[in-house]
């Protein structure tokens, strides 16, 4: 019933209102090319908006929909934050030689279009509208999205217009406000959340595309991405880690999985409008996957016997040239060639895995040879593609999960590794350890639980009850065994893992923490610095006379008071 409603929800928004496409790169912040108006909606058609938005900030868009603020064209499969977070941490590829090069300023066009023009603009005017109506949840549900997206924008551009945004020709060149400011302001946003939805209103929300009106998790989510903040602010608040364990001691936050803060897609549907998870729709097409995995990702989890690896991957064919079979220079050139030098120094795989995974390494900028039917691509977990039962065929259009996949934005498992983070932050290895533990078993259960989608797969592949404790154990043997910057790493690893599907957060870690150590470097041996902050998007540098471009992209954000970026380049 739920994907159903979602999926009414994204055919009322496409054929209810009409909107208009974005015929210049001005970026005033005063008008959404794409929004709905005050004269053209309803508090409920705002609110829809608003939630879809929020995804597409964090997904992208898949299709080039007219219809959402994601117009410009440009790298389609790098849209959105939650990718550009998946690819600096290795947890996907990343297709670029260089740093500076792979990242631009006018690849942010679309996103900081969608967050001002689109989110935020929706937000101002629905306000008014629902507070005169007494829409109370309707103004909590969009004050919690409010947050997330002003500290997202910040985790990853730094300081940015706030205050000053969004007045219209009163003011066409806001100035940027401070991290930190806009940091407590999103604190404030969910503090005033919380009040309004534990308060009563004189009419719910026609469609809550998140927990479909139980306010009561609503608030725990809102506790959660308070705990978020805090712990992201941990290196320069002196009293952020009291305040983390405050919300941890009331017990009032994401506990259980089934409270996690996440998108369903509704799949099935790829056009008017296109329901599947993006992923999916850029993966599962008729010529063959779109995307490369990871190799750093796939090596450590096949190595390791991770029983997330079935679900996570999908392998189109049995063996990857230069392993199992011979060199094959048309579909993987790299595997007639010998590693460069830091690979073979740091023990880095090259090219190419065993058993079928068939990925590219970080920094892989080559063209695209005919490998869309050879290349593994994703699997039924997060992305509702297949699970992995060694059927070894080449995909198509509609299989697996059909794009029925989640976008996991705030989790359980999450909140366990945060906590151990906290806890071997203070020397906490016991502690650390058993919430480690805990987030593991958190990721798998949750991992397999998405077996189900995939109706055709043999699940006799699916892990044993045996299989999975001993990988638990292994891992947690190796955290408490390790020094501290082992048990970093280890953690790090973890993390990583789990977080597949949501880069906002990796990226977030690694940049906080520096770990794990163990992630394979660019193929190229001086890619430039790892990025602390991403430049400024282009449409704005260009129109706003209050902006200027950042030197480069070694500017930390407010809360990164590292001496430098993360040691893995």
């Amino acid at each position: 019933m739920k994907k159903m409603k979602k999926s009414i929800i994204f055919s009322l928004l496409a054929s209810a209102v009409t909107f208009t496409a974005c015929e210049s790169l001005e970026l005033d912040l005063t008008e959404n090319p794409n929004a709905l108006t005050d004269a053209s909606a309803n508090v409920d058609f705002f609110l829809n908006s608003i939630q879809e938005d929020f995804v597409r900030h964090l997904e992208g868009d898949a299709n080039f929909d007219p219809n959402d603020n994601f117009v410009s064209g440009g790298n389609t499969n790098g849209d959105g934050l939650s990718n550009i977070g998946l690819e600096l941490t290795r947890v996907d590829n990343m297709n670029g030689r260089q740093y500076l090069s792979t990242y631009q300023g006018n690849d942010f066009n679309d996103e900081w279009t969608n967050a001002y023009r689109g989110i935020l603009k929706d937000i101002r005017s629905m306000t008014p509208l629902a507070e005169a109506a007494e829409q109370t949840h309707h103004i909590a549900i969009a004050q919690f999205i409010e947050a997330y997206l002003i500290s997202s924008l910040v985790d990853f551009f730094g300081d940015i217009p706030y205050t000053e945004a969004l007045q219209g020709t009163a003011n066409l060149n806001p100035n940027v406000d401070s991290g930190a400011s806009v940091y407590e302001a999103a604190q404030t946003l969910l503090d005033n959340a919380i009040t309004n939805f534990q308060a009563s209103a004189a009419a719910e929300p026609q469609y809550d595309l998140f927990y479909n009106n139980d306010f009561d998790k609503w608030v725990t989510a809102a506790n959660t991405l308070k705990m978020r903040l805090y712990l992201q602010t941990r290196l320069v608040d002196g009293n952020a880690i009291a305040s983390f364990n405050s919300i941890v001691t009331s017990g009032n936050y994401i506990t259980d999985s089934a409270d996690d803060f996440q998108y369903a897609w509704g799949g099935a549907s790829a056009v008017n409008p296109d329901t599947r998870h993006p992923r999916y729709g850029l993966n599962y097409q008729a010529a063959g996957a779109g995307d490369y995995m990871s190799n750093w990702m796939m090596n450590m989890m096949d190595t390791t016997d991770d029983p997330r690896i079935r679900y996570y991957y999908y392998r189109q064919t049995t063996a990857v040239p230069g392993a199992e079979i011979a060199p094959n220079e048309e579909v993987l050139d790299c595997s007639l060639e010998t590693a460069p030098q830091h690979y073979i120094d740091g023990g880095f795989t090259f090219c190419f895995l065993r058993n079928g995974y068939w990925g590219r390494d970080h920094g892989n900028a080559r063209g695209v040879p005919p490998d869309g039917f050879l290349r593994t691509t994703y699997g039924v977990y997060p992305y509702g593609g297949r699970f992995d039962d060694d059927s070894f065929q080449g995909i198509s259009p509609g299989q697996g999960g059909a794009g029925a996949g989640i976008t996991p934005i705030m989790t359980a498992t999450l909140v366990n590794f945060m906590v151990a983070e906290v806890a071997l932050t203070q020397s906490q290895t016991g502690p650390a350890a058993t919430a480690l533990e805990a987030g593991i078993r958190s990721s798998i259960a949750k991992t397999m639980s998405f077996g189900a989608l995939d109706s055709s797969a043999d699940m006799s592949f699916a892990p044993s009850e045996t299989d999975i404790n001993d990988y638990v154990q292994g891992v947690v043997d190796a955290f408490n065994d390790g020094d501290m910057n082992e048990k970093w790493d280890v953690l790090g690893e973890q993390y990583l893992i789990a977080q597949f599907g949501m880069g906002v957060d990796c990226y977030n870690f690694y940049r906080r923490t520096g770990f794990p150590r163990t992630l394979q470097p660019n193929l190229e041996p001086d890619p430039g610095q790892f990025i602390r902050s991403m430049f400024y998007p282009a449409n704005v540098v260009n129109t706003n006379s209050n902006i200027s471009q950042k030197p480069d992209q070694v500017q930390p954000v407010f809360w990164d008071n590292n001496a430098s970026g993360p040691e893995a380049n």
